[in-house]
């Protein structure tokens, strides 16, 4: 039996209330940093979506880190990250993966991402782990 290599790891927190303020800010082009069914899934829950949008954006700043975090000694190659090419989806029972496009999905290859999402009073928060297959 053989085991999976971590190939980065990243953390990242975000303030819901800040986010929010950003979200409602005149001319904001925020909202373009999130897919469709991101903002499908965060318009569509009962509570503050602030809360949601903050959490998922932490899971793409968190998904940034890990990768250059395995680049360490090494020059980042990922220069130009579309935010909107990383999509946090939540399956029937809340459970969220990520999913990367475009070139992102390039530079992860067929790595493994396992993805953390919380939230809890101001802050949102997300873990993510790259691990090699």
């Amino acid at each position: 039996m053989t085991g999976m290599a971590v190939r980065g790891i990243g953390i990242d927190l975000v303030c819901v209330s800040e986010f929010a303020e950003q979200l409602t800010h005149p001319g904001t082009t925020m909202l373009q940093n999130f897919t469709v069914g991101e903002r499908r899934y965060c318009s569509s829950v009962a509570d503050d979506p602030a809360r949601h949008y903050a959490a998922r954006w932490a899971a793409k700043e968190a998904l940034i880190k890990a990768w250059s975090g395995s680049r360490f000694a090494r020059p980042p190659v990922m220069s130009n990250v579309r935010f909107s090419e990383i999509e946090v989806l939540t399956d029937n029972w809340g459970r969220p993966s990520l999913v990367v496009k475009g070139d992102i999905a390039g530079y992860i290859g067929d790595a493994t991402i396992h993805v953390s999402l919380t939230h809890d009073g101001d802050m949102a928060g997300a873990f993510v782990i790259i691990e090699d297959p």
